[in-house]
């Protein structure tokens, strides 16, 4: 299928990036413009040599247990719930559903537990709700990390046209995060990447550079893996069904 052919032209030009020295800053809005490319893979574009481990969805049913955990239990920050029965996996893609009542899904990689790295994951939305939100992240290993650490290398908001990166690197305060964003059309394909090295942390928009961090404060201390989420923010209004599709998660070295 087309989704899983490597792009042949990096279409667009120029690199929007964000420095994490210092206090967290604010969003770029010069990286508020609408991306060109036709969906080049980061891991193509610079070089990154075969995957190590992933998931191609190339099965159908659940996600592959030896995997991926599946989530079950209450939602993001106590709203709604997480079940394994939003998620399911057919046409080469895995599909994330989320329904009128908040009821969404999730996963966490069970491979590629590690420090440092580079993840590269095909996404598409439906033109969702603003209540429901994707989001592809790093998350950390056994569930803890003295600076609340997590890397959303992709991430949906109520703002239906922009996806952005955050990068949380502690716990809380004014200046908890470096973030930057980018208004994209999240219905089409697009590849987004994460490279962490002891130099920092650069994230990839469809092979272009859109955020670079290397204040080594800012740094996860612990190593960290692959999740899938579709998050629900409800607020008071009528919720419509929404969902994701990722079409394949690789990691490289």
């Amino acid at each position: 299928m087309f989704a899983k052919r490597t792009a042949a032209v990096l279409a667009a030009a120029g690199a929007l990036a964000l420095t994490g020295g210092g206090a967290a800053p604010a969003l770029d809005r010069r990286a508020a413009v609408t991306a060109i490319s036709d969906g080049t893979q980061t891991a193509v574009a610079r070089g990154w040599g075969p995957a190590v481990a992933g998931d191609e969805f190339s099965y159908a049913g659940a996600p592959d247990p030896a995997k991926w955990k599946v989530y079950k239990g209450p939602g993001h920050a106590g709203k709604g719930i997480r079940s394994p029965m939003a998620l399911a996996v057919g046409g080469g893609v895995v599909t994330v559903r989320g329904n009128a009542a908040g009821t969404t899904g999730g996963m966490s990689a069970r491979f590629a537990h590690r420090q440092y790295g580079r993840w590269e994951a095909r996404m598409k939305t439906s033109a969702r709700d603003p209540k429901y939100h994707p989001v592809l992240l790093l998350w950390p290993n056994n569930n803890k990390s003295p600076t609340c650490a997590e890397i959303d290398y992709a991430e949906g908001t109520a703002d239906t046209t922009q996806i952005k990166f955050n990068l949380h690197h502690a716990c809380s305060g004014p200046n908890f995060q470096a973030r930057a964003a980018r208004r994209i059309d999240t219905t089409q394909w697009h590849n987004y990447a994460v490279e962490w090295t002891p130099a920092g942390i650069t994230g990839y928009l469809d092979g272009l550079v859109w955020f670079t961090d290397t204040n080594p404060t800012h740094q996860p201390r612990v190593g960290m893996h692959q999740t899938v989420q579709l998050d629900w923010f409800p607020n008071g209004t009528p919720t419509k069904p929404s969902q994701i599709q990722i079409d394949w998660i690789r990691v490289y070295k």
